[in-house]
């Protein structure tokens, strides 16, 4: 365990537990509202790492270095930033009187795809597609014939779509299986999803401060592999699928309880909402709140951690682009220009320590309508060069 000296403070603590980009941004909320910050992660100069009073690199599947770190500094609130983190260690804490953002319990659920699977449909009855769960191939492949092709494999436990595929016949099983078995997190047990024939997918960021929940327009996005690409903002859907999505979003956050932003990622058919997944923190396409509301994804979800007022301004459309890189570097360099930034546009680096194909790196941000504003991201990200 590697970590920096403690400070003396009298201000609230809050800690990250992952500090990827996400993390760094509500690490910046955090200290424009005053809170002290402690970033934890698996490797050392993760993001949040450059912006908090301190960090540490640990382990973050360890229950005994978790509690460790978290005994040693008292944080008022504990928001886990990844999936990939030890539950035991949250409900250890909680149990010892920590505040755990939302709580541990909502935390659980929404890392393992099947908690939140039969969570939400079961137990809540919300709409979702078919579903099984398998464990060994033959399971898959047997899984997967009576779903129909295409159908989406997916590891119960992962993060950033890693590991999850579609499948569009058999001969496609074996291939689906290896992938999910590469993913990073738990992989002894699949979900199998019916592939829903939507018009496109939401994301329906919800905050909760203990006394009102408030929702920001919903967010369109494109999804390779399973990993954002493009996002923008508002996604335009009747007023009664709208209205749908807010329901389903408030009754899943409900369900779930606690403190915080939520996002619920929903599959929108006509005016017919289905369930996909949930998130209890702010979430990678919500990366365009910083350029289209006054108080982005990540200023909400501190508000709604600490019991504050949730009002913003929607100041109007925008989308986001990611970067991600084509090549491996322990040391990368990330090349940005002039040309890269306007009156409507600007790009956030992540300066992550060490790149690998596929990894993002940076996100492009427009304000405009949302077909200028998508046009303009995806040039613009064609304009950033790692090396």
């Amino acid at each position: 365990m590697q970590f920096s000296a403690p400070l003396k403070s009298n201000s609230k603590k809050i800690m990250l537990l992952g500090s990827g980009e996400l993390g760094k941004e509500v690490a910046i909320e955090a200290q424009r509202l005053g809170l002290e910050v402690v970033a934890v992660d698996r490797y050392q100069n993760a993001p949040a790492h450059h912006v908090a009073h301190r960090s540490y690199v640990v382990n973050m599947q360890d229950k005994n270095a978790l509690l460790e770190i978290i005994y040693r500094e008292k944080p008022d609130y504990i928001l886990p930033e990844i999936e990939a983190i030890s539950i035991d260690a949250l409900f250890a804490a909680e149990d010892k009187g920590y505040n755990v953002i939302p709580n541990a319990s909502a935390v659980s659920k929404t890392m393992n795809r099947k908690n939140i699977r039969t969570f939400a449909a079961e137990v809540l009855g919300l709409k979702t597609g078919k579903y099984e769960f398998v464990t060994t191939q033959d399971g898959l492949k047997a899984a997967a014939e009576r779903m129909g092709f295409p159908c989406v494999i997916k590891p119960v436990m992962s993060s950033s779509g890693h590991g999850q595929s579609v499948a569009k016949s058999a001969d496609d099983i074996a291939a689906s299986w290896e992938m999910a078995k590469e993913a990073r997190g738990d992989a002894s047990e699949l979900i199998v999803e019916a592939f829903i024939d939507f018009d496109y997918e939401i994301t329906m960021l919800t905050a909760r401060n203990g006394k009102e929940t408030v929702f920001c327009e919903p967010i369109g996005h494109e999804q390779r592999d399973g990993d954002y690409v493009f996002s923008w903002q508002p996604m335009q859907m009747s007023e009664a699928a709208k209205k749908s999505a807010q329901e389903m979003a408030k009754k899943i956050t409900d369900g779930l309880g606690g403190r915080g932003l939520f996002g619920v990622e929903l599959f929108i058919k006509g005016d017919e909402v289905y369930f996909s997944e949930v998130s209890p923190r702010p979430h990678d396409t919500g990366m365009v709140t910083l350029i289209t509301q006054s108080q982005s994804e990540f200023a909400l979800h501190l508000r709604a951690v600490l019991g504050l007022p949730l009002g913003f301004t929607f100041y109007g459309s925008g989308a986001s682009a990611a970067f991600k890189s084509e090549v491996h570097n322990n040391a990368p360099v990330i090349s940005v220009d002039e040309t890269l930034f306007s009156d409507n546009s600007f790009v956030r680096v992540f300066s992550k320590p060490e790149t690998h194909r596929g990894r993002r790196l940076a996100v492009a941000l427009v304000f405009d309508e949302v077909e200028k504003a998508l046009e303009k991201s995806r040039e613009l990200i064609t304009k950033i060069k790692d090396s």
